[in-house]
């Protein structure tokens, strides 16, 4: 139950009776073992099959460690070269994706709130789109920039959508949830709108090229990638990481938030700018990826209550736990194609909101 105790304490403990719940250290401990799991299994899943103890091994040796696993420069080589790169950006695209969704549904005091609400994803996806139908004669003369053109693009796209719909929520100075909301929905109509517009005028290798890249991909992953991606997704964790107790705050509403020492415009500002950087480079980087945002918040909010000092670092460990066993699955499933990422978050995430769905309604009718 929410109370305005202190400036420093939002929320109070649960009231006696109530479902009792995980501390936040052990549910960051079971997260992080399990993504560390993940991480081992990843690596060694592929064409050539790795155990977890060879995995290790060829981690380790580059840094003058031995262990009792026998691995050779072949084996370092697919490790740190091929698959270490594709498993880091999932890390770092599953834990932006839930991090800021988390963010977001405190912001606007929404458990179903995602990401793409306020035209983020809709943005990067209208900008690379673009690119990829009329920007064939600017990638050709780029020389080596050319394969950063479309990640650029998506991540242009993603915060000239998010300070649209800032603008088009400002009112006297403030920006309200609902407005936020309203204009959110409507620049990522106007986005899908020109979506349609450039997919209209597309030859079918720019068709192939533009739904494998809506689906969502991991393929392209390289360390210089992983290394833009992080930049971004740091400065967004950080933002992000700042403002856990004026979320708890804003849980009681915008009033009772500025009576308590929040500057609730700044902070709002401070949320749309980091979850713009966090979605944008996501997108830039992989495609559309849906679902990671709403989903894995939501549940770890049910799992440890409204607190966002636990709901945020958890929710980031679980998406980036969701990314890595999602991309084994797209790489395993078809083998040896690879399914489109974005389609197995659909399929995890699509029946758990559902599920959600029919609760609350049951709930309501009870």
């Amino acid at each position: 139950m929410l109370v305005a105790s202190s400036p420093d304490s939002s929320i109070a403990e649960p009231a006696e009776g109530a479902v009792a719940r995980p501390s936040r250290a052990r549910a960051i401990t079971v997260l992080t073992a399990g993504l560390v799991v993940a991480i081992i299994v990843a690596t060694g899943v592929g064409a050539i099959g790795l155990s977890p103890g060879e995995v290790m091994a060829a981690l380790v040796r580059p840094l003058g460690f031995e262990l009792p696993w026998a691995v050779g420069s072949r084996e370092e080589l697919i490790v740190w070269s091929l698959r270490l790169p594709r498993v880091a950006l999932a890390v770092l695209v599953g834990a932006g994706l839930a991090g800021a969704g988390a963010a977001l549904q405190g912001l606007v005091r929404n458990p179903l709130a995602d990401p793409g609400l306020i035209g983020i994803s809709n943005g990067a996806a209208f900008a690379a789109v673009a690119f990829i139908v009329v920007g064939a004669p600017l990638a050709a003369v780029a020389g080596a920039l050319a394969p950063w053109l479309l990640p650029a693009a998506a991540f242009v796209g993603a915060l000239v959508a998010s300070g649209a719909a800032v603008l088009l929520a400002r009112r006297h100075g403030r920006i309200g949830p609902a407005s936020l909301i309203l204009a959110g929905v409507g620049v990522a109509s106007l986005a899908g709108s020109g979506i349609g517009l450039f997919l209209f005028v597309a030859d079918d290798a720019q068709l192939r090229s533009v739904t494998f890249w809506s689906l969502g991909s991991l393929g392209n992953a390289t360390w210089p990638l992983v290394g833009v991606v992080a930049g971004p997704m740091a400065i967004a964790g950080l933002i992000i990481g700042r403002h856990t107790a004026d979320l708890d705050r804003l849980l009681l509403g915008e009033t009772e938030a500025r009576h308590l020492g929040v500057e609730v415009e700044q902070v709002t500002r401070r949320m749309i700018v980091a979850v713009a950087l966090a979605v944008g480079a996501a997108v830039a980087a992989c495609g559309v990826i849906g679902f990671v945002g709403l989903v894995v918040p939501h549940l770890v909010r049910g799992w440890l209550g409204p607190a966002h000092r636990g709901v945020v670092p958890a929710s980031i460990l679980g998406g980036a736990l969701l990314m890595v066993a999602a991309d084994v699955v797209a790489r395993t499933i078809v083998a040896p194609a690879e399914l489109p990422i974005g389609i197995i978050t659909a399929l995890v995430g699509a029946p758990v909101l559902l599920v959600v769905v029919l609760r609350g309604r049951a709930e309501g009718l009870a």
